[in-house]
């Protein structure tokens, strides 16, 4: 391999690690956030969400926009927008300019990381496609792997903030080195953006997602999460009549989508991102909220499976040849979903030991599947659009894994808010709706919950905090439950669909004589 090609791979593997570690730094870090904002978790997930939504969004605009006007120069503007957002975030004096900054700084992944998939895969041959999605997906992983200690030990040391912060100089490191490892590339034609495919997709799951995040406090008959779960179905289908009248410039082209080799791991993705965002919140969540880890602890605690993660990508990028991407798939769906249902199982009384397996498992199922799906997709498509197919396996994923964490958030919302409830109920103690909303938060130790605490008798206290650490682990193992049969389900169809389909064969070029007048 050439120097210049391992420079570039290095250069384009940082990028992709800084994405990484800044999405699991901060979940380990929210309990902090919570306590320091004064927010529960339902509020608190938008953190996480608002950034994953509007970066599936643009993800598919920026991997055109990568193909269309050059992959190196889209990237650049995407790593100034991060990197400007993120500096914004770690100044948030409150929650609503925090969700906005992340919200903004997914405008900028949403640009960088389709256009470094199709680097990484235009900077190596096609017979060596295996080991670009293997460089890739494999920094990914290790951005995972170090993310959570990285994050808890900034959160710790110097205060959430500061995982903000660190994006800045990273960010300019990486920028330097993709201008000078990877050569320009080519304009083409300028593409259309498909705003109103955005606009109306965006405005369906962000209705959804409010539903969800209400549901817990309004209640599911409450007209208000009616209204907004018709709002999600009438956008839903208003997006499907835009994309139709779209064309090439869909957000979700149907021409692409119509291939078998990128449709499957396109749905695949759906139904795997559920698990694989809420155990990267949740985890954290139990061992800091239930097992009184510190969050470097509970970092540390991630390696399990995200360092799992990481080894096996790397390895599944060195040893492709000799591994099938359909084993691969299959294998790893299998891992995730049983990884999960071990992890709903967790016992507080057994420790952070009882969830060691179910990690190690979702790792290994992780490692094996993520790059073997990018890889398919790519290679599926016969007409150049790396970053394109790549874009919209992520932008699935992301769509996915926003909707899953908004449903597992509710029935963990609800589960706790109800226990507590009832509990109050028993005692004949009526509180203001204010003040019984500040409970939500008391695991998270908010100041506005230990007002409230304040006011009862200790043990009284001493005990809704017991109450609410078991609804909350009950919580945690119902939504859990949901995602292991969710990626079971990805699993049967991966095994039965997965062997019909074939990857696209490349167009034959056919001289036509020019005609003569």
């Amino acid at each position: 391999m050439r120097k210049e090609t391992i420079l570039a791979l290095v250069a384009l593997g940082l990028g992709s690690l800084l994405l990484a570690q800044d999405l699991t730094a901060l979940n380990v870090a929210l309990p902090s956030i919570e306590r320091d904002l004064n927010i529960d978790l339902t509020t608190a997930q938008w953190v996480v969400n608002a950034y994953l939504l509007v970066y599936g969004m643009l993800i598919v605009t920026g991997g055109r926009l990568a193909d269309e006007l050059g992959r190196r120069r889209v990237f650049l503007a995407g790593a100034v927008i991060f990197a400007g957002m993120s500096l914004l975030a770690g100044f948030a004096p409150s929650v609503p300019w925090l969700i906005a900054a992340r919200a903004l700084m997914g405008i900028g992944a949403g640009l960088m990381l389709p256009a470094l998939t199709g680097m990484d895969y235009a900077a190596l041959p096609a017979q060596r496609a295996e080991l670009a999605g293997g460089v890739n997906v494999g920094a990914y992983g290790v951005g995972m792997a170090i993310g959570p200690m990285i994050g808890g030990a900034l959160t710790e040391l110097a205060g959430w903030r500061w995982i903000q912060f660190v994006n800045v100089p990273i960010a300019a490191l990486v920028m330097f080195g993709v201008w000078r490892a990877i050569p320009s590339d080519p304009r083409g034609s300028h593409p259309g953006i498909d705003y109103a495919g955005i606009v109306t997709l965006s405005a369906s799951l962000v209705s959804l997602l409010f539903a969800l995040d209400q549901a817990s406090s309004w209640g599911w008959g409450d007209w208000r999460i009616l209204l907004s779960l018709a709002l999600a179905i009438v956008f839903g289908a208003i997006f499907v009549l835009v994309e139709r009248r779209a064309g090439a410039a869909a957000l979700v082209p149907g021409d692409i989508l119509r291939i078998p080799g990128v449709a499957l791991p396109c749905l695949l993705r759906v139904l795997m991102a559920p698990a694989y965002v809420a155990l990267v919140l949740y985890l954290p969540q139990i061992m800091q909220k239930l097992m009184g880890f510190s969050p470097l602890q509970s970092g540390v605690g991630m390696l399990p499976m995200l360092g799992g993660y990481a080894v096996v990508a790397f390895l599944v990028g060195s040893l492709a040849r000799r591994i099938s991407d359909r084993v691969a798939i299959v294998a790893g769906m299998a891992g995730m979903a049983l990884g999960t249902f071990l992890l709903s199982r967790f016992d507080v009384a057994a420790g952070y030991s009882g969830l060691v397996v179910g990690m190690v498992l979702m790792g290994i199922g992780l490692g094996l599947f993520q790059p073997a799906s990018v890889t398919d997709a790519v290679k599926a498509d016969s007409q150049g659009r790396k970053s394109l197919a790549g874009g919209l396996v992520l932008m699935f994923q992301f769509v996915g894994g926003a909707i899953g964490l908004g449903l597992t958030t509710s029935i963990v919302a609800s589960s706790q808010h109800a226990a507590v409830s009832d509990h109050l109920a028993s005692l004949g103690v009526a509180l203001p709706a204010a003040q019984r909303d500040a409970l939500d938060s008391m695991l998270a130790g908010t100041a506005s919950a230990q007002r409230v605490l304040a006011q009862f008798d200790p043990a009284v206290g001493q005990r809704l905090l017991t109450i609410a650490g078991d609804a909350f682990a009950a919580g945690v193992q119902a939504g859990l439950r949901l995602d292991a049969v969710i990626v079971a389900i990805g699993a049967v169809l991966a095994v039965v669909f997965l062997g019909r389909v074939k990857q696209a064969a490349p167009r034959p070029t056919v001289s036509r004589p020019v005609p003569r007048r």
